[in-house]
């Protein structure tokens, strides 16, 4: 049970699509508000947001203190989170903060509730949450690896556009106009169209040929699960979904596996809802999971290349498992420790 405390709460990147799953979670998950600010950059401070009849007003979120506020939640990109986020922290308030800033910081929690809620009470004032695709990957991963103890995984992640912003969902939906009325297909958000199309590129590639994206994966599954050992190699390929991630995960396990162990495990685990029957063509999509406050998973089976293998497909929101949503859980772990 919470407290029966209320809360000043703040989100910095509040007219962001994260910013406003956010607003809705908060409420609808019933946070002991007292108080929510609203806080972006100088373009958009002075408008005007509203929500199921409350309205705001938007602060600028250069020159703040936030001294009165008791949590701030960062969704304003990695860059605002390292300027602001300690001033935050100096104000009083604690910190959770939605980019990669401080996520692989030896002194900052990266934190998924269901998986690590112990690391919380670690915290010195900011708490990381992990990128989206780790996020909704472990839903189904962290209950096979109790089960058998996991050893490594290969991972392909068919990522949704609405994880870029607003532009690039704008972007497809543009394309697909473009298509049917026989126009020229135009693009500027993506490197290529988009629509009708696969990407094999999220984020900026390093000299090992991976991406950044990719690597979150491996060193984030790393610190959350506390396996320091463990070997990950990720593909992540942009996809013509408008919201919700999927993951197709083929892991090796160091204790022999069954596919009944399997899904038994993943329908105790509190942040997965399995989703697992071939014969009646019931498996996890993302239109399906968007939405949802739990991540899909499905296809298991029995992994043909590993002798204590199994492959399985994962599907959830990037907007909430894989961001707002997890940040909300985090606060309300916070604040019943």
């Amino acid at each position: 049970m919470m407290n029966s405390k209320q809360y000043s709460v703040g989100i910095v990147g509040a007219t962001g699509a994260v910013g406003q799953e956010l607003i809705e979670l908060l409420y609808k998950r019933q946070f002991p508000l007292k108080e929510l600010r609203l806080f972006a950059s100088s373009r958009s401070a002075g408008k005007t947001i509203t929500w199921e009849g409350k309205s705001w007003t938007v602060e600028n979120s250069d020159g703040q203190d936030f001294k009165g506020i008791d949590i701030v939640f960062f969704s304003a990109g990695a860059s605002i989170s390292k300027a602001l986020a300690p001033v935050a922290v100096k104000g009083g308030a604690v910190v959770v903060d939605n980019s990669s800033a401080f996520r692989m910081d030896p002194d900052v929690p990266l934190v998924i509730p269901e998986i690590n809620p112990h690391a919380i009470r670690q915290h010195k004032g900011i708490i990381a949450n992990p990128n989206c695709s780790t996020a909704i990957t472990l839903m189904g991963l962290y209950p096979l690896h109790k089960a058998f103890g996991l050893k490594r995984f290969f991972a392909s992640t068919y990522q949704a556009v609405s994880g870029t912003g607003a532009a690039a969902i704008r972007e497809l939906e543009d394309q697909i106009h473009a298509w049917a009325d026989n126009k020229p297909v135009e693009h500027s958000v993506y490197p290529y169209q988009i629509a009708f199309n696969l990407i094999p590129q999220v984020d900026s590639f390093l000299p090992s040929g991976y991406t950044k994206e990719e690597m979150k994966m491996l060193n984030e599954a790393r610190k959350i699960m506390e396996i320091g050992e463990l070997k990950v190699s990720t593909t992540c390929v942009r996809v013509p979904v408008i919201r919700a991630h999927s993951i197709a995960v083929n892991a090796e396990f160091e204790r022999p596996v069954s596919v009944e162990a399997a899904r038994a495990a993943i329908q105790a685990f509190e942040g997965a809802d399995l989703c697992d029957d071939p014969e009646n063509k019931r498996y996890p999509m993302p239109l399906d999971y968007a939405g949802k406050v739990k991540c899909g998973v499905g296809r298991i089976r029995k992994d043909e290349a590993f002798d204590n293998g199994l492959s399985l497909f994962v599907s959830g929101d990037q907007l909430w498992k894989g961001a707002a949503l997890n940040a909300v859980q985090i606060a309300e772990a916070l604040i019943r420790s």
